[in-house]
Formats: structure tokens, sequence, C-alpha cells
């Protein structure tokens, strides 16, 4: 799904730059503003409507990562909110005729097409199970929650036939991802927790937790059928990838879709609170703290943007070459342009002195900063990236180095490697070719000062002897 979102507005890659490939994010960004207003205007007023649209945007997963970044969550969110939209319409419902089942099917349509963006979108149905179970089991006595199912489950097609093409493989990487061995991390489940306060803005966060204290003293002005939906679309994909913490690092943005039905229930809340106060002054009474999350949202973008492009240096590590810069996230978006040409004139040099091909492509173990080095340095300069990892770690670059033709024997070929992410082709590559040359050093300038430095090699008289991911998961490079 995402891939369809960026070939859709990027028309194909026809305009192919940052903002084509993240338009999609912020074009969907938009709509889901615009539903996540409909919805709260639907459950009790225009107002409600506002604060939960301003609280949606608070929020560093919503507006930020799904909202600029182009991930699966990005389509996820959208169709994840129109499930809910039209959920709210529907499950409550005591008499289930044409229209309300009309409004179930188009929730069915909606979650499946959120499974096909990210399989966390299987939890619509768990908190739509549940709902039905526990509150309205008329559900079960319909045709139509069967047909919802199927139609939902028809968007699991795609996936379990390129499963199957493939061994399988997707659902083992992913399984990898969630099972360990059961011994309690505090310290995980102390950065999941930490990562979903800052996450969802710290305020937005505290917002929430007041409004579920509210709902549960039962002072909360909303229908209860409501609020038990709302809780339960939230409750299963929290409780299953917090759980995980306590055992294997998780990422805080799984937990993402849990928290806006969330916001939803505090925009009742303050809804409740404030709506007579701005009904006397007759205009859009806009509370404290909903401001004061929007002004830190965007303070903290703004610190982060100037940081990023303007802070001498680095604030990571700076003990050591090799690993200069090393912790400083600032630096993941900084500095490829100075690589790009620095390295474009390393590789015309050895081609003048014919110790490279000038076809000599670049390789990377792993996809992260791979992606970026194909992205920012090789297509501009038209040469090839391959990465030659575990599947683990190169991820679909397993698939893309068989259309672009994968290493022969005796190539040579380039890497480059970051001090902030470095990784020794020693360590790697040492076994699989002839000789490993160090050729160059860049030094990546930030407002005047060292940032981090380049590394680049020259690896010559590749064995031809680097396992095949798909056979073999090289066990021996996935950290």
């Amino acid at each position: 799904m995402v891939g369809l979102v960026i070939q859709f507005f990027s028309l194909d890659l026809l305009f192919d730059n940052e903002l084509a490939l993240r338009m999609g994010a912020i074009v969907i960004s938009v709509i889901n503003t615009l539903v996540i207003f409909s919805i709260g205007k639907n459950l009790k007023n225009e107002l409600t409507g506002l604060y939960a649209a301003f609280l949606f945007n608070a929020s560093i997963y919503c507006s930020v990562l799904a909202g600029n970044f182009i991930i699966p969550d990005t389509p996820q969110l959208l169709f994840w909110l129109l499930s809910l939209k039209y959920l709210l319409i529907a499950l409550p419902a005591q008499n289930i005729d044409r229209k309300v089942s009309g409004r179930f099917l188009l929730a069915s349509l909606f979650a499946g097409l959120a499974i096909l963006s990210k399989y966390h979108g299987v939890f619509i149905w768990a908190g739509t199970g549940l709902y039905v179970l526990i509150y309205n089991r008329k559900w079960f006595q319909t045709p139509v929650f069967y047909l919802g199912m199927v139609l939902s489950a028809f968007f699991l097609l795609p996936i379990l036939v390129w499963n199957y093409q493939n061994s399988w493989i997707s659902f083992t990487f992913h399984g990898d991802r969630v099972s360990s061995a059961l011994v309690f991390r505090p310290d995980y489940l102390l950065t999941e927790l930490l990562g979903q306060f800052a996450y969802n803005n710290p305020i937005n966060y505290i917002l929430i937790v007041v409004a579920l204290v509210t709902a549960y003293r039962q002072r909360l002005h909303i229908d209860k059928a409501v609020l038990r939906l709302l809780i339960l679309n939230s409750l299963p994909i929290w409780l299953v990838f917090t759980s995980f913490s306590f055992f294997r690092q998780t990422l805080p943005h799984w937990t993402g879709p849990a928290f806006t039905p969330l916001i939803l229930i505090a925009a009742i809340y303050l809804s409740n609170k404030f709506e007579v106060k701005a009904t006397e002054k007759s205009k859009l009474l806009i509370p404290g703290s909903v401001s004061s999350s929007l002004i830190l949202m965007y303070s903290l973008l703004i610190v982060a943007w100037a940081l990023i492009n303007f802070y001498p240096g680095t604030i990571g590590k700076k003990n050591t070459v090799s690993k200069f810069g090393d912790t400083d996230f600032t630096l993941d978006m900084y500095g490829w342009d100075q690589i790009k040409t620095g390295f474009e004139m390393i590789a015309k040099e050895n081609v003048r002195n014919n110790t490279m091909s000038v076809d000599a492509p670049i390789i990377s173990p792993k996809y992260f900063p791979g992606t970026e080095i194909d992205y920012y340095v090789a297509r501009p300069l038209g040469k090839k990236v391959l990465l030659l990892g575990s599947l683990p770690n190169i991820h679909k670059y397993a698939w893309i180095n068989e259309a672009r033709g994968k290493l022969e024997k005796g190539e040579d070929a380039y890497m480059i490697s970051t001090s902030n992410w470095y990784k020794d082709p020693f360590e790697y590559y040492q076994e699989h070719f002839e000789e490993i040359i160090p050729t160059d050093t860049l030094t990546i300038k930030r407002s005047g000062n060292t940032a981090y430095y380049a590394f680049i090699y020259s690896l010559r008289g590749y064995k031809g002897d680097f396992p095949d991911p798909f056979l073999n998961q090289n066990k021996k490079f996935e950290h």
C-alpha cells in the first residue's frame, strides 16, 4: 500500500524528489485531520471535532511520523480512522437495518485496506470482535457480520500470495521481531512507555489520562456504547505491543493507532469542559492545554530543524574518529550532499588512474544507511547500489539486488561507511574480496565544525561467495 501511495503521488516516479515521494503522506495527513474532525463532530459537536483535529496534529506520531514520513503507518492511519468512523455508527445499533449494514461493510472495507497497509490493521477486528462479543451479540446473528469479515480477509490475498511465492518470508521476519526469550527487561518496558509518552505529545498523553479517569468516574458526558467502542479500538493493539516490551525491544510507533480513538475521548472531555464558555463568548475557545500541546509540538519541530541544519559539529560522540558523531540523531538527515560531491571526485580520480572501473557499484551491509547512500549519493551519480548482508539487514534489497544484477565474481566495488553509523568493511567483507583498501576520508562539516566522517573503501576482486540471503539468514551479521 505504501508503494502504491508513492507511485500515485509521484506519478509513478515521474517526479522523483523528496517532496513528490512524501506528498502522499502530506495529503493523507490533511485527509486524516478532516476525518477525525468529522468523527468528533458526529460524536458530539463541531467543537469536539475541532479539539480532536488540534490534538491529532499536536501528536508527533499522527502529524510527523505518519503525516510527513512515507512509512506503512501513513496509509494505515487513514484507513484505521475511516474504519473507526463507520464502526462508531454501525456497531452500537440495536436495529441492524440496511443502512447500518452498509456502514459496517464500509468499515470492513477500510479495515481490509488498513491490513494491506500494515499487519497491525488486524487489531481493528480484534476490537470489533470484543465489542460484539461483550456488548452487542446481535451482530453474530446477521450474515453481514461474516460478509464483513470476508471482505476484510479479501485484502489478505496479495499478502498471502506474495508470501507463498517467497517462502512465507514476511511472516518469518515479523515473527522474529516479536519473539524473544522470556526474560523480563524493565529497560525495554521503560523505553516503550517513554516513547509512547513522547511520540503522542506529553500534553496529549496527560489529557488522555485525565479524560479516561473522568470516564471511569462516570463524569464524562459520552454515550456508553461509544466510549466502550473507542476503548476497545485502542486496547488490543496497545496491550499486545506494550506487553512485548516486557521481554524485548519494541518501537513506540507500533502502538500509534491506539491513541487516535483516545484523542477523541480527550476531545469530548475538553468539549464538555469548555462548551458553555465557548457558547457564551460566541467564538472558538482554545483551551490552554490544547494550545500548549500545539506550541510544544511545533517548537520541537523548529528546534529539530535548527539542530539538523545549523548545530556546529555534533552532539554525539567525539572520542574516536571511527565513531565520531555516533548517537547524534540530527545527523541522519544531514551531509549527504557533501558525501556525494566528495565521492564523485574520488570516483573520477580512480577512473583516471585506472584503479577502479567507471561502473563499479557501491555496496553496503545494511539498509540504513544503505538506502540514503542509494538515494542521495548513487542515484545522482548514476551509480548502482547493492546490499550484501542478511535478509533482516537488507530488507527489500534482497529483491532489488536481483533486479539490478548481482555483483559478479571478480568485480570491484566501493563501500561508504559513515562514522555516525560505522560499519567495518573488514568485519563484513574481508572473506569475500581479495583486497580491501581504505581509499579516502571525507570530513563532513556543519556550521564550520566537523560533524562526522565518511570513509571511502575500495573492495577489489569479489570472490562470488557471499551467502544468498534467501537461503541463509546469515546470522553472523544480523546485529
